[in-house]
């Protein structure tokens, strides 16, 4: 549903939920007399007033290009916004205009939860609550797929559907990683103990035609630009497993924001050192992406998992971008006297978490139609575990986290998260980059967002960087491989073409 208000109507506020199960989508008209939003991006992007008159935004690429994500509000798009977690807007009109007032207040805060005596961990509760939150948004009449994993968040869903009795409705899907990191197997174990069906999807290294295709349509039905690393993964998960359209996808991400995230001592350095050093930021716009100098002159909250191009180079191939580094500034020294774990957490999860992490997988279902179910997003419990007393959360000298949900899942499905150790969602981005080459790099040099002269001598900079097998080869192949996302993204997205 989409909702309407005018210039002429009574001034008004908007706020997003609790945990951002549920973003709020705001277009305002050029003229700034019409203000559309929804919950629905599908269905405000596809309203005939958004579709004529949706622009490109040079912050918002800007921030692309050298953060690799977009703060919200703000979008790629002059006229689109975004209320996430903690985001609030006042609508108000002004000389027959109206004018949106953004405001932003982090919700979880460390030192507003329970102490242990009001409060202990109820692992029934638990697992009712989220199998509660993911049944509901459950559309039966469609098949219903699982993102699934070793690791702690997936595995908490997949229990709680389990005892709710949901075995024969769900279908865990997981991706078959390169080398040692692989949880596939142990995907497959914990799926056929709990008694459901499962898949495997596999990495595609060498592109066919048909694999094109997919991801050409996956770009031009996303209504956002997304950098994460492993985007590509997912239209090619579709390709494999055709079910996946129009279905429902159950992720277990948006539990980081409640459950905090803590950084480890390594980070903790890190962040002591950039406090200092971000200060030559007059630097900014003379490095190289691929130097360690640029690394070393991010704020403290670009420390939280911000990566892109340095502004010397993004200037360079985009004649019209802005320099990041005031906001990243601004966020840091607004956040400067928190505990380091609500910094780290009121930095990472409304911004990385929510328009990175999970905005890959948003895209993805909004891409083929299908129903994106986030039970830890949910609202209730979102509020149980931000009342939760931190011993049972995280452990500040070991930078262990949900720890109420490793001993819960040890207790009733044997999974001994560390004796595991850390496995994760891995892709390998530079494999397919190399091997088709051409492709890719014919996808990039179409694009009219850069100078494409600048642009070329950048990325043979970096491909040559990226074949030296050194400690920062990766990092440079994964900034060609960004470049690629937004460029296929602007070439083929309807919207912007539409």
């Amino acid at each position: 549903m989409i909702n309407k208000h005018t210039s002429s109507e009574p001034d008004f506020s908007l706020k997003a939920d609790l945990a951002g199960e549920f973003p709020i989508y705001l277009f305002l008209s050029d003229d700034k007399k019409v203000l559309l939003y929804s919950e629905s991006v599908n269905a405000l992007f596809n309203d005939g007033q958004v579709k004529k008159n949706i622009n490109i935004s040079n912050c918002g690429i800007s921030f692309l290009l050298q953060s690799g994500v977009i703060p919200p509000p703000r979008t790629a798009y002059k006229n689109i916004f975004i209320l996430g977690i903690g985001d609030r807007v006042r609508v108000t009109s002004v000389n027959g205009t109206i004018n949106l007032d953004f405001d932003h207040d982090f919700p979880f805060i460390n030192a507003n939860r329970s102490t242990e005596q009001d409060m202990l961990p109820n692992e029934d509760l638990i697992l009712e609550m989220l199998a509660e939150a993911t049944i509901k948004r459950i559309n039966t009449s469609k098949p219903t797929f699982l993102f699934h994993s070793a690791g702690k968040d997936s595995n908490s869903i997949a229990l709680a559907l389990a005892e709710a009795g949901w075995q024969n409705r769900v279908t865990l899907i997981t991706h078959k990683s390169k080398g040692e990191v692989d949880e596939s197997d142990v995907s497959a174990g914990i799926a056929k103990k709990l008694g459901f069906k499962h898949r495997i999807l596999y990495e595609i290294d060498r592109l066919e035609n048909t694999h094109k295709a997919a991801l050409e349509e996956y770009f031009s039905n996303s209504p956002f630009p997304c950098t994460d690393n492993v985007a590509l993964a997912y239209p090619l998960y579709a390709h494999q497993l055709p079910e996946l359209r129009d279905s429902n996808i159950i992720d277990g991400g948006g539990n980081d924001s409640h459950m905090m995230t803590p950084p480890s001592k390594r980070e903790l350095d890190i962040f002591l050192l950039s406090k200092f050093l971000h200060h030559a930021s007059f630097l900014r716009s003379f490095v190289k992406s691929e130097s360690l100098l640029s690394a070393l002159l991010k704020t403290p909250a670009e420390r939280c998992g911000v990566t892109g191009l340095s502004y010397s180079d993004t200037k360079k191939v985009f004649s019209a971008s802005n320099n990041v580094y005031p906001y990243w500034k601004g966020k840091s020294k607004l956040n400067k006297n928190r505990d380091m774990i609500d910094f780290r957490t009121s930095v990472l999860t409304p911004i990385l978490a929510s328009e990175l992490h999970i905005r890959k997988a948003r895209n993805f279902a909004d891409s083929i139609n299908s129903n994106l179910i986030l039970p830890f997003a949910n609202q209730q419990v979102a509020r149980y575990f931000s009342n939760m007393p931190e011993k049972f959360l995280f452990d500040r000298k070991t930078s262990k986290n949900k720890l109420v949900l490793r001993e819960m899942l040890k207790k009733r499905v044997g999974l001994d998260s560390d004796a595991l150790g850390k496995l994760g969602f891995s892709y390998d981005s530079q494999t397919p980059l190399l091997n088709n080459w051409d492709w890719f790099l014919a996808e990039i040099t179409r694009c009219s967002l850069w100078e494409c002269e600048n642009l070329l001598t950048l990325i043979e900079r970096l491909k040559a960087n990226m074949l030296k097998n050194n400690k920062y080869s990766v990092f440079s192949g994964r900034l060609i491989y960004q470049i690629y996302l937004l460029s296929a993204w602007y070439n083929r997205n309807k919207y912007l073409n539409s």
